[in-house]
This record gives C-alpha cells, sequence and structure tokens, in this order.
C-alpha cells in the first residue's frame, strides 16, 4: 500500500519524529506532504558558519537532523515532500534514491510550465539554467535510510521544492554550503501557478514513480474559513464552518432531540459500590473525566470500582468541537493534587489507574510536570499498581513530552480523536500529524503507545481504517473506538450512528493491520476496559528498540 498524507503546515522537529516513528514501525511505503513554519536545518556534517544570522531574529528556528548536506531553509510556499519507502540493503540505495527524487521534480516542474530543469552533477538537487552563466538552484534533496523494525531500509528526509517562498530567507545562510549560485522559485521563475497545483502534479509523478500498489490518500484540510458575500454561511460560528469547510454540511446532522437507537441507551446502576466510589473521589477533592466529560459508562465502570482521574484541575485552555470540559479560565494547579490521587488509588485497592489531564497551553510545560508526579506518587503509594495515562500534545513541546515519558507509565494514551480529513473541525487547536509524531516519540523512549478516536462526525469507513493504518505504522498496540454523543447543542453534530456490526468489522480491520489490540463499541471511550486492553496488548506486542542504527 502506498500511502500518501497531505498535513498542511508541521513543525520540523514533528515531522522528522513522524517520519522516523513510520520508518521503524511500519513497512508500508508513505508519502507526506506538507509546509513547515519558517526553519533553519543543519545536515549531519553542516557548518555553523554558514548560518549567517540568528535565527530568532528572523522568526525563525535552528534544527540539528541527520540527512546529508549542509545548511538549508524550509517555510511557507515550499512544498516539502517525504517519501518512507522501502530500498534495497545496499550502498548505492542512497544515491539513487536521490535520482528518483530529482526526476520526480524535473518532471513535476515540466507539467506546470518550467520545463528543462536538470541536475547539477557535484551538487544534489534540481536546478534551472545547470550549465548556462547563472545557475539557479529550485529544490534541495537530502536524504538518509534507516533499518526498520520489519528488517526493511527505510528512507528518511526527501524534497524541498520552492513554489511561492520568500527567497530572502536563503540570505541568511549559505544555502547547502554553496556561496557562488543562486536560490530560485517557481514565482521568480515567473510561473504563474498556484501552490496546490504544484502540490498535485507532485503527488502524481510521485505516485508514478514509487508504486503500483494500491493508493491511499488522505488530506489534512487547511486554509482560511471566512465565507464571504454576506450569505447564510458567512453568520455561522467558526465550528460549523470549519465543519463545512472540511466536506460536512453542519445541517445534515442528526437533531439533537433525535432519540438514540437501542444500542446507546445505558441502564443506570447505582448501587453501593458505585456510590463507594464517588464518595472517595468527591472526599478527596477530585475530578474524574467520568463527570467532567459526561461518559455513558460511568455507572459500569464505578460500579465496577474503576474511574479516571482528571489532573490538572477542571478547566481546559482549548475548545474542542465535541468536549464539554469546561473551558473557562483556568485556575492555578493544586500542589497536593498528585498525593490526592495517589491516595485515592491505594484507598480503592486499584490493579490498574488510569489518569488524564484537561490540556493547559497557559503552563509552559503543558502540565506534564504535574502528571510526572501524579504517575510518582503513585507509584510510590501503590507500586503493585499499572498506571495508564492519556495525555494532551504539550503543543508539542518536546522537553515536556520527555518529562512524561521519564516517569515511565506503563501505558501512554493520547488521542487522535478523528480521521485527518477532520482534524480542524473537530480539535482546531491540536493537529494529526502532532499527535502522530506525539505517539512515535513515546514508542520511541519505550513506552506502550493507545490512541482513540470517534465515528459519527462524517468521515467515511476508508478513512477510519487509513486512521487505524498511520496509528499502526507509528507503533501504537492499542486503539480504541466509539460513537460520538453530542454534549449539547453548542456541539458538533452527530451525522450518523454505526452499528455494532459495523465497529465488530473495525475490530477485524484493525487486526488484519497488525494492532494487538482493538476496543470498537458505540459505547466504547478511552479508558474503557483498560485494564484487560493493557493486558491483551502487553501479551502480543514486540517491545519497541530505544535506538536504531542509522546509515
Amino acid at each position: 500500500m502506498f500511502r500518501i498524507r497531505t498535513l498542511g503546515s508541521v513543525p520540523y522537529h514533528e515531522a522528522f519524529a513522524l517520519q522516523r516513528a513510520m520508518a521503524l514501525a511500519s513497512d508500508d511505503d508513505y508519502l507526506l506532504v506538507l509546509q513547515h513554519p519558517h526553519v533553519f536545518t543543519l545536515g549531519a556534517h553542516a557548518d555553523p558558519a554558514h548560518v549567517l544570522t540568528d535565527p530568532a531574529s528572523v522568526g525563525a528556528t535552528l534544527e540539528q537532523t541527520d540527512r546529508g548536506g549542509d545548511v538549508t531553509y524550509h517555510g511557507p510556499g515550499q512544498l516539502v515532500a517525504y517519501p518512507i519507502v522501502s530500498v534495497p540493503d545496499d550502498p548505492s540505495a542512497g544515491p539513487a534514491h536521490v535520482h528518483r527524487l530529482e526526476e520526480i521534480v524535473m518532471a513535476t516542474l515540466a507539467d506546470v510550465g518550467l520545463p528543462g530543469a536538470t541536475r547539477l552533477a557535484e551538487y544534489p538537487g534540481v536546478w534551472i539554467d545547470a550549465q548556462g552563466p547563472s545557475p539557479r538552484k529550485i529544490a534541495a534533496i537530502g536524504v538518509r535510510t534507516l533499518k526498520g523494525n520489519t528488517g526493511l531500509r527505510r528512507t528518511l528526509h526527501g524534497v524541498a521544492l520552492n513554489v511561492e517562498c520568500d527567497l530572502a530567507m536563503f540570505g541568511h545562510i549559505v544555502p547547502c554550503g554553496i556561496a557562488d549560485r543562486a536560490v530560485t522559485s517557481l514565482r521568480a521563475e515567473g510561473v504563474d501557478v498556484s501552490f496546490a497545483a504544484v502540490l498535485e502534479a507532485f503527488i502524481e509523478r510521485a505516485t508514478e514513480m514509487f508504486t503500483v500498489a494500491p493508493v491511499d490518500r488522505q488530506n489534512v484540510v487547511t486554509g482560511s474559513t471566512e465565507a464571504g458575500g454576506g450569505g447564510p454561511v458567512s453568520v455561522e460560528r467558526p465550528l460549523l464552518r470549519r465543519l463545512r469547510q472540511a466536506g460536512v454540511p453542519p445541517e445534515s446532522g442528526l437533531q439533537i432531540s433525535q432519540r438514540k437507537p437501542e444500542w446507546l441507551r445505558v441502564p443506570v446502576r447505582m448501587g453501593k459500590e458505585y456510590l463507594s466510589l464517588g464518595k472517595t473521589v468527591h472526599d478527596l477533592g477530585l475530578a474524574t473525566v467520568c463527570e467532567e466529560a459526561g461518559c455513558p459508562n460511568i455507572y459500569e465502570c464505578w460500579s465496577e470500582g474503576t474511574a479516571t482521574f482528571m489532573i490538572n484541575g477542571e478547566r481546559c485552555t482549548r475548545a474542542c468541537g465535541f468536549c464539554q470540559v469546561d473551558t473557562r479560565h483556568p485556575l492555578a494547579l493544586s500542589p497536593d493534587e498528585p498525593d490526592r490521587v495517589a491516595r485515592a488509588v491505594e484507598r480503592m485497592g486499584l490493579g490498574h489507574a488510569v489518569v488524564t489531564c484537561v490540556a493547559r497551553d497557559d503552563l509552559a510545560d503543558g502540565g506534564a510536570g504535574a502528571m510526572a508526579q501524579t504517575i510518582t506518587a503513585i507509584r510510590e503509594r501503590a507500586p503493585g499498581t499499572t498506571v495508564e495515562v492519556l495525555i494532551s500534545d504539550c503543543r508539542g513541546d518536546v522537553a515536556s513530552l520527555e518529562t512524561i515519558f521519564g516517569a515511565r507509565p506503563d501505558i501512554l494514551n493520547h488521542n487522535i480523536e478523528t480521521v485527518a480529513r477532520l482534524q480542524r473541525a473537530v480539535r482546531p487547536s491540536a493537529g494529526y500529524a502532532r499527535s502522530l509524531a506525539v505517539l512515535g516519540r513515546a514508542g520511541a523512549a519505550g513506552l506502550v503507545t493507545k490512541s482513540g478516536f470517534m465515528v459519527g462526525l462524517g468521515e467515511r469507513e476508508d478513512e477510519v481504517i487509513a486512521t487505524m493504518a498511520d496509528l499502526r505504522a507509528v507503533g501504537v498496540s492499542i486503539i480504541t473506538i466509539g460513537q460520538y454523543l453530542r454534549p449539547s447543542a453548542d456541539h458538533l453534530p452527530v451525522s450518523r450512528y454505526w452499528t455494532p456490526d459495523e465497529f465488530v468489522r473495525l475490530k477485524v480491520i484493525g487486526a488484519e493491520l497488525g494492532v494487538p489490540h482493538v476496543e470498537a463499541s458505540p459505547l466504547t471511550r478511552s479508558s474503557y476496559h483498560a485494564r484487560d486492553a493493557a493486558a491483551a496488548a502487553k501479551g502480543r506486542e514486540t517491545p519497541v528498540p530505544v535506538a536504531v542504527t542509522l546509515s
């Protein structure tokens, strides 16, 4: 399978973590197509002196990476493509891969109105007027290969094609270490073509070059949601405009007053176990996601003595379109909250504790320190208890994520929430590539990873399967899939109710994709049957290596 993902704008370090995870864990070929925010990157043998300006002074970051070559620039208006494909396990594979990428770029340029681009023998990449008086580089190419967990040699890095980027940014470096040759772009060459048209031409040529296998393409929806013309759409709430932009007309959704199908009706069970657990939680002044998010399984889970603790307060700094957690201005963290959670775990005698959190983008570490402290506190009070955490993306901050990873939870859960196309509509402050990168980083740290998403928001079955494939491609061991239920009329509408048989089918497909455990049912939520899922996955999973050898 050749899986194409157009991902919008992705920070460089997140894209690299995603590539690396897919190269290690998957044997499917991928093509990631995206743009980066302003960044200068240093190759493995780059001369730091070739960075002529403090990157921060021009609104850029500086990243060290392991590709070949010297220093280069990535930014808006530049098409970046990362093919993660299998190549022969011999020294000629790298140069041959570079030549294929050059061929793709040259054919793409001809397709969009700039014929005659060629190679320049001593410099990888694609050039305009290569043998003339003013050779100009229009595309940089740098690659690396590594041996993946499947035994295949896989590629990293790829192509940066200048479409309409700010060429002045190249003046702050010695591009690719070449001081005597200029850099150009399609726009600078006078070619009037849209970025979208170049992207489509590139994908068509790359698909021809890399595969005869079936192609699976998924796109993250980007672009402005501002509506013009003064019509009825222009006064819609941003929540609904984003949904419409993603191809789901809000008016086609189910009415919130519509009666739910029989399989979504939950019996109320408020026996002594339920009341006892509630008393423990409330006596210790704790919050649970069971209550705060209105989980339909609260009666079942609490009656069986299980609950998911929610830390870092009860107020979230994000306003996702599906969630009913309080989004008022958050309060200061409570220093004793980690110990109160640990005392509850000890008092309840839990064998498996699940801890989640609200997003705290107001904090420098995104709340990571408090999550790590909670894990440590549980370990100290209840050393026999396994600990599962459901974390936010910490805005992709590597140090914050490593704080949590360093506390060594038994299961690291981060939910991707929905398919690629609906990401912006459902959770505009997060991102598909970022979530995959978080999970990939956790796997690289040697943790067992888990992720979940909802159906019923307007997705197609092929998109659901693709999302499962992407999660498995970054090494995820446990996937949870459940029906979205609309908390209120202010939230995203339900597109449809998936049937129990459809959830059974998703479990079968997940197994075929190699996912060790898929928990899928109408009422499945992230921590539903969490202990059983963890045990099942650990019994079927091969440990993820912490280190790999690059060549």
